[in-house]
């Protein structure tokens, strides 16, 4: 194998796979990247098992074959050579050779046939999206992250759907059980979107995923079997879905008509930043009551104090009082991109809806604390 690529075709595409070989599997290898060296350019391939990515570039190509090496590592020389143009060349025993006339790299290479297979699925019923609107959706599910040592399917993935009801819609629904995230977009009536039931997709697969949406341009979406596939025009990302089922969330997402509270957006997160101050993992919660033209948030903490601020807004009849952790809030309003939030709650003991006061293709619903 032996050919000659321009640093920038790959740089960027090996800093965004770091995510995938820098986290741990059953596998060394996938520590690894594999090249594969064909007529007209280079396919790189990696994968954490769950996760795979597969892409070609463009590569003055003299000699081909294919070898696996350490995925850090080549990034890191290509990132840092001093001239555009690289060459990288296997010379014997899969020692592979990185560099020009002034500077040479000897790494060692593993062999390709040791590399895990990449799932090729034929026959997807393909659909598309912007890559812009994607990578905004994803960013409002994965906000809800679950812990490293969760085993729930429903808290690990996303929930994808594919509504035709009256308008074609792709949902995303994600929770950690204290709090879910609802986005969509809606699709115009001439535009269809394959039917299928709902699956659930890794949020660390989503998260790749994000890495390589640009701000323009289409993706292609595929749901079969037991994958989720994006695909580019050179680039795929294949996941494999979870197995389990979701909870039932459509009651949760029923708003009220009791009290509907428009609040300036950064005001209210500052508001929440002062108030999450003598937080801490054991007591993150805080005291919200909404009275008569304002709102009051208390926070309080054994081990440091309290704190207590108050903020006008539009509200009238009895008082409210819940718990909430402000940290929720704050997630939620980090991707809203509005100057107003509303607020919809009905009284202490059930979920507060938060949405953007003309952006309603996204909902946060956040429950009560026990305090």
């Amino acid at each position: 194998m032996k050919f000659i690529i321009n640093k920038f075709q790959i740089v960027n595409v090996l800093a965004k796979v770091q995510g995938l070989t820098g986290r741990r599997s059953n596998l060394a290898i996938t520590e690894n990247i594999l090249i594969r060296a064909v007529s007209d350019g280079i396919h790189l391939t990696a994968t954490d098992l769950e996760t795979g990515f597969e892409g070609f570039y463009p590569a003055s190509v003299e000699k081909e074959g294919a070898v696996a090496v350490s995925s850090k590592k080549l990034f890191e020389i290509t990132r840092e050579f001093p001239s555009e143009d690289i060459l990288i060349h296997e010379v014997e025993n899969r020692w592979i050779e990185i560099g020009n006339e002034k500077v040479v790299y000897h790494i060692v290479g593993t062999n390709p046939d040791d590399f895990p297979e990449t799932p090729h699925i034929t026959e997807v019923d393909f659909f598309s999206i912007d890559a812009s609107i994607l990578e905004k959706m994803i960013e409002r599910s994965i906000i809800i992250s679950a812990a490293g040592d969760e085993k729930r399917a429903h808290i690990n993935g996303v929930f994808v759907e594919r509504i035709h009801d009256g308008v074609n819609q792709l949902r995303f629904v994600s929770t950690d059980g204290s709090r879910l995230n609802e986005v969509h977009h809606d699709y115009g009536s001439s535009e269809d979107i394959p039917a299928g039931e709902g699956v659930l997709v890794p949020k660390k697969g989503l998260n790749e995923v994000a890495k390589f949406l640009d701000i323009e341009g289409e993706v292609q979406i595929g749901i079969k079997e037991s994958n989720f596939i994006v695909k580019k025009e050179k680039e795929t990302i294949i996941i494999r879905m979870l197995e389990g089922d979701f909870p039932k969330y459509e009651d949760i997402l029923s708003k009220g008509e009791d009290h509907i509270i428009i609040l300036d957006k950064i005001k209210f997160g500052k508001m929440l930043k002062r108030m999450s101050i003598l937080a801490t993992d054991n007591y993150k919660g805080a005291i919200f009551t909404f009275a008569e033209n304002k709102l009051v948030v208390t926070a309080t903490n054994p081990d440091y104090g309290e704190s207590t601020e108050e903020t006008e807004m539009v509200f009238s009849g009895k008082a409210i009082e819940a718990a909430f952790n402000p940290k929720f809030f704050t997630d939620i309003l980090s991707v809203i991109d509005e100057e107003k939030v509303i607020i919809n709650i009905v009284d202490g003991s059930r979920p507060c809806i938060v949405e953007g006061n003309t952006d309603k293709s996204f909902v946060g619903v956040i429950m009560p604390m026990r305090i």
